[in-house]
């Protein structure tokens, strides 16, 4: 089956199987490895990426299915390694990585967020990550990296929520969400 979409400003086309997922289309096809396929189950948010601007877990979403459709990824956010779009540049800033294996899918999680939600609160930076799993930061210097991203300062807006005790002992803010470390 030919599919034909734009890929980070491109005109792509191929011969897919009809099963073909999007997250196998990008990284196998196209060869854009920052889509990481970490569970196949949409659990994880490693391969999310922008379809026509919406926030997508592309490894639930048949690259049939975004036939005509526009894609972009980590890689199309960014002209150059040294000239990083804001929110990437706000994961550098801001230490919101540690590993790496979620943060193109976070960082593009983000920037749908910050699409139709351009001042958000520490809670719906929280909630409008939900999606996304990291299994090495405690979410902290994410929540910290997406405020500094909407041009606010994350000192002043964190801490506005009402925060619970998590059962790990920490202390959790949204649903899915916990510093770990009670810190």
């Amino acid at each position: 089956m030919k599919v034909r979409m734009t890929v980070n400003g491109d005109d792509t086309s191929a011969d897919v199987e009809p099963r073909l997922l999007l997250a196998h289309y990008l990284r196998d096809t196209l060869g854009l490895k920052a889509t990481n396929v970490g569970c196949d189950t949409t659990s994880c948010g490693a391969c999310t990426v922008l379809v026509d601007g919406e926030s997508v877990k592309s490894c639930t979403m048949l690259a049939v299915q975004a036939d005509d459709a526009t894609v972009q990824t980590m890689e199309g956010l960014s002209a150059s390694p040294e000239d990083l779009h804001p929110v990437a540049e706000a994961f550098r800033t801001e230490h919101g990585l540690q590993c790496g294996f979620c943060t193109p899918g976070m960082v593009m999680a983000a920037v749908s967020l910050l699409r139709e939600t351009p001042r958000p609160t520490e809670r719906e930076v929280r909630e409008g990550l939900e999606g996304n799993l990291c299994r090495c930061t405690g979410y902290h210097n994410i929540v910290r990296a997406v405020l500094a991203a909407s041009g606010q300062d994350p000192d002043a807006v964190i801490g506005g929520g009402h925060a619970t005790e998590a059962p790990s002992g920490g202390v959790e803010v949204a649903p899915g969400f916990s510093t770990g470390s009670g810190a």
